[in-house]
């Protein structure tokens, strides 16, 4: 089973370089009061122990096996064991005059192991209890941070170390996320490959071919057809990076409609506008197409073009039919039938965008439907 990997395990060793600075500084502190203490020899007793104790949890982080919270809070537990220390080799007078003996910048580790393992609230609760410490230490609370400024060195090292281990695995768990999904597009696309050149293909042939010998293979190429396009459905059915939400890929949409009699071409990168926008484009082009498939006779195709052009995206769907004979368009709005007019131009005009129709007699149908990457405000061209 692979270890786990730990993304603050970069903010682990530095910490671990700080804390060797830290111990270099009370070594050189506890030099320079050594002859001001009572008790020296306590004092240099429980600075051992200081030293032994950051070694071990200089090795415990590195090495993985103190990250966790019990381990921590024994540190936590040390560091103020060891400042309240200060009252046994050091006199009253010297206890207020000057910081706890095993140093503020030492006690500081602590600070920087909760927020890393817990995040910048762990790291600043962190912060005050040593300061809590150094507080019951001398007796009395110091709130003049212009004087003293330990209290807001502490919670600011907490805040900015414990936000920058959550960035590190918020940071991780995305990257493992877009990790996994691009697996598992890789691997559908894959299968759609494999699918599409033989069990689609397969189904496709069965389809035209019974349709073009007729008789009882009518109702098996009729049958074929059904399956091919549900299998074309299902293998281009795939969850796009950015399809969720707000966003849609008209692409994505669109390809679902690919048959025997319908071809689609997309671009290679998904093709992604507002929701509600791709929803009704690409409900405007099934219109269309079902135009196609009542129109433009039985043996008819369509070619579904989608193509981003930065600003708009365009869908162009054509047929190779006979095309719509001059007026048949005025003529079934005199009649009242508004089909087109709502559902196809009706639809872009709401969307700010433009539908253009080019046909004639003997060339088929094309619709141009052009929509803006933005909506307007109101909704229309204005």
């Amino acid at each position: 089973m692979p270890q786990r990997v730990d993304p603050a395990a970069p903010l682990w060793r530095a910490a671990q370089v700080f804390r060797l600075l830290s111990c270099l500084y009370a070594l050189g502190f506890q030099i320079a009061v050594n002859d001001d203490l009572d008790r020296r020899a306590v004092a240099w007793a429980l600075f051992a122990v200081l030293m032994a104790w950051s070694a071990t949890c200089a090795v415990a982080y590195l090495q993985g096996f103190g990250r966790r919270a019990g381990w921590v809070t024994a540190e936590v537990a040390v560091v103020v064991v060891l400042m309240l220390s200060t009252g046994l080799v050091a006199d009253d007078q010297w206890v207020a005059d000057n910081q706890s003996w095993p140093t503020t910048l030492w006690a500081t580790n602590a600070v920087i192991s909760a927020a890393i393992l817990r995040g910048p609230v762990a790291g600043m609760v962190t912060g005050l209890v040593a300061m809590a410490a150094s507080t019951v230490l001398k007796g009395y609370v110091s709130i003049n941070v212009f004087r003293n400024a330990t209290i807001v060195i502490e919670l600011a090292v907490g805040l900015v170390v414990g936000m920058a281990a959550q960035t590190a695995r918020r940071a991780h768990a995305e990257l493992e996320r877009a990790t996994r999904l691009a697996a598992a597009l890789e691997e559908r696309e894959r299968l759609s490959r494999h699918v599409h050149d033989g069990a689609i293909q397969v189904l496709a042939l069965v389809a035209r071919r019974g349709r073009e010998i007729g008789g009882a293979t009518a109702q098996l190429a009729e049958l074929a057809g059904e399956q091919e396009r549900a299998l074309r459905r299902l293998v281009s059915d795939v969850d796009t990076p950015g399809a969720a939400g707000t966003h849609a890929d008209v692409g994505a949409m669109l390809r679902r409609r690919a048959s025997d009699r319908v071809s689609v071409s997309l671009p290679p990168e998904p093709v992604l506008l507002d929701s509600e926008v791709a929803a009704e484009l690409c409900a405007a082009a099934v219109n269309a197409l079902d135009n196609v498939a009542a129109h433009a006779g039985p043996e008819a195709k369509a070619y579904v073009l989608v193509e981003d052009l930065g600003d708009a995206v365009t869908v162009s769907v054509r047929d190779d039919g006979p095309g719509i004979p001059a007026g048949r368009l005025a003529q079934a709005a005199a009649e009242g039938r508004m089909g087109v007019a709502k559902s196809i131009v009706g639809r872009i005009d709401s969307l700010g965008g433009v539908a253009e129709l080019h046909t004639g007699p003997e060339s088929g149908t094309e619709w141009e439907l052009t929509v803006p990457r933005r909506r307007r405000q109101d909704g229309g061209r204005g």
